[in-house]
């Protein structure tokens, strides 16, 4: 048996399988979130609203700001770690108060940057991910309401929203990147 792996060979054969920690990002954490976002951008360009040309662009300064938002009150950015020694976030998925609010229905909060790393898809991750998120919307951020918007072609997106409780609200917004396409924004009550 290898030190920081865990063998399922019971059960998998000889599959080795990383363990993985989930916890919250910190603000020095800059290099990483650089690390994870371009492959987010580079792997599936149409879930974000910033291309990978405009995010490789930005200086050291701008990911020391964005790293320093995603930490900030109002926002719960949560990580994944394998323990196979490499440098990065193999998942990321940040929560955010809404702004502005909607007056008239319960606090509102964003699910917005989820990534998980191709590796790690299946895995049940996401929803590892997904809980901690829903957790602290409501303990944390006060919301009674998660909203997110997933581009219409996102399939696999749409559906894992879906057998967590989020619906279709039937609102389209136009995607940012290409108007001629949709996101659908679904929520979930708290």
């Amino acid at each position: 048996m290898q030190v920081g792996r865990a063998y399922l060979p019971a059960l998998f054969g000889s599959w080795v399988v990383p363990l993985v920690r989930v916890r919250r990002m910190t603000e020095g954490e800059w290099q990483s979130l650089r690390a994870v976002r371009l492959e987010m951008l580079s792997d599936t360009p149409t879930a974000y609203v910033e291309s990978l040309v405009s995010a490789q662009a930005q200086t050291e300064g701008q990911w020391r700001s964005r790293a320093a938002a995603m930490t900030a009150p109002g926002s719960v950015t949560f990580v994944a770690e394998d323990d196979s020694g490499a440098n990065g976030f193999c998942a990321l998925m940040r929560v955010v108060v809404k702004h502005p609010q909607d007056i008239d229905r319960p606090r509102q909060a964003m699910l917005i940057s989820v990534y998980v790393a191709a590796a790690y898809r299946g895995s049940g991750l996401a929803d590892k991910l997904l809980r901690h998120s829903v957790e602290a919307a409501a303990s944390e951020l006060g919301a009674g309401l998660l909203q997110l918007g997933v581009h219409e072609d996102n399939t696999r997106a749409l559906g894992f929203y879906t057998r967590h409780g989020f619906h279709d609200t039937g609102r389209r917004e136009a995607y940012a990147l290409d108007p001629a396409k949709k996101e659908f924004i679904m929520e979930r009550e708290l």
